[in-house]
């Protein structure tokens, strides 16, 4: 309900979960499933329906302005949009859908009404859980609503399936959420193997205009607080201060756009540079299309994902795939798409002086920074979207043929 797949992900609302559903919606289709993605229509001049990709459709639902709304404003809009999903139903013989699939808790609250009315089960995934942000809550960052945490109450009690991205969030549902475990399944995101992949880290930076004996941090998402990209930043200021001939080689590349609570400070990473003495270091690059995207991955030495929280981390699989090591905060996801020691580096904290550390290990010993990259392809090749989208079948026809009792006894 509050971003659309067609969206360019790494700034405003739009992120991982818009590339989780634009892949999996394409790898369900390959396996014969008929997908329509209900989405709030941003602009006037979007067409009611837009196809994806044979098999998969995009539908544009009246409710509210033709703008981006900040989510605080959407729950307002749940009712427009409930009725624009239940009159496009409506225009079918019955039967035309045989599960639902909502997103985050907004799109859960529709998918909970629409499931009552059409007699079909709901599945949900949350994506990032109120109490979990609340919890791990960056500096100075504003805590999610209480209106949230009783939403998001309400999904885990109706739907008939939860899907949770590690078994680190099942555990999170079931504990803080008293979601029944029997109700819980585990389907790992994935990356696409076909666009993230290994190639000439020279060529890469020859067309992103990076100097071929620079050291490369990287990162890549939306600039808020949550994220954490000014960690990178005060890391590599205490880098210099280490070693201050690394200047000369030193660049801190960061690709996303501002979102979220980040808004409200839309130039904090240039702010902080300019507060650290970085300015002629750090590099802000827009969103870009997944191709360029997979180019900044390659020409980075390290990718770096110092998050507060994360439900999985779809940023430090790319650049696994890719073949570039990742240095992440032990949070949430990252655990699962970082294997410590083998693909990457996790950091126990967000002490810049311990992500320092980290980082200059890595740029100091190349034969390292080999190894890992060598764990990093093989750990990233165990995750495709081919495998996710399996796995979300059979979470779809388990909760499928559950519901047939019950409807037959009707």
């Amino acid at each position: 309900m509050h971003t659309s797949p067609l969206d360019q992900p790494g700034t405003g609302d739009a992120g991982g979960m818009n590339v989780y559903i634009v892949e999996t919606a394409k790898r369900l289709a390959d396996l014969g499933v008929e997908v329509e993605i209900f989405t709030r229509q941003t602009s006037r001049d979007l067409p009611p329906i837009v196809q994806l990709v044979p098999g998969v459709s995009v539908r544009h639902v009246t409710a509210g302005p033709y703008e981006e709304l900040d989510r605080s404003d959407l729950p307002g809009q749940m009712c427009a949009f409930l009725s624009g999903v239940l009159r496009t139903e409506a225009i079918y013989e019955p039967g035309r859908y045989d599960v639902i699939h909502s997103h985050y808790w907004l799109s859960g609250q529709v998918g909970w009404l629409a499931k009552e009315r059409w007699g079909v089960p709901l599945v949900h995934t949350m994506h990032t859980m109120a109490k979990v942000k609340n919890l791990l809550l960056a500096e100075g960052d504003r805590p999610e609503p209480p209106a949230r945490v009783f939403g998001e109450e309400q999904v885990v009690d109706v739907a008939d399936r939860l899907v949770a991205n590690t078994a680190a969030e099942a555990e999170e549902l079931i504990s803080l959420y008293a979601a029944p475990p029997a109700r819980v399944s585990v389907v790992n995101p994935g990356v696409n193997l076909q666009v993230f992949q290994p190639a000439s880290k020279g060529a890469a930076r020859h067309r992103l205009g990076l100097s071929q004996d620079a050291h490369v941090l990287l990162f890549v998402g939306r600039i808020q607080p949550l994220k954490a990209p000014d960690v990178l930043l005060r890391a590599a200021a205490k880098m210099i201060a280490d070693d201050p001939s690394l200047r000369d080689r030193l660049v801190v590349a960061c690709v996303g756009g501002p979102s979220g609570n980040g808004l409200a400070r839309p130039s904090l990473l240039t702010d902080v540079a300019a507060e650290l003495g970085l300015t002629d270091l750090v590099h802000l690059a827009p969103p870009c299309p997944q191709p360029e995207l997979a180019d900044w991955y390659r020409a980075a030495d390290v990718t770096v994902v110092p998050s507060h929280n994360e439900s999985f981390g779809l940023v430090a699989l790319e650049s696994q795939a890719c073949g570039t090591p990742v240095v992440a905060a032990s949070v949430g996801g990252l655990r699962t798409a970082v294997e410590d020691g083998v693909s990457g580096l996790l950091v126990d904290s967000h002490d810049p002086a311990e992500w320092a550390t980290a980082l200059s290990g890595l740029l100091d010993r190349p034969a390292w920074r080999g190894f890992l990259a060598e764990g990093a392809i093989r750990h990233a090749a165990a995750f495709g979207w081919q495998a996710t989208a399996g796995r979300l079948v059979e979470v779809y026809t388990g909760a499928m043929s559950q519901l047939l009792p019950v409807a037959a006894a009707r």
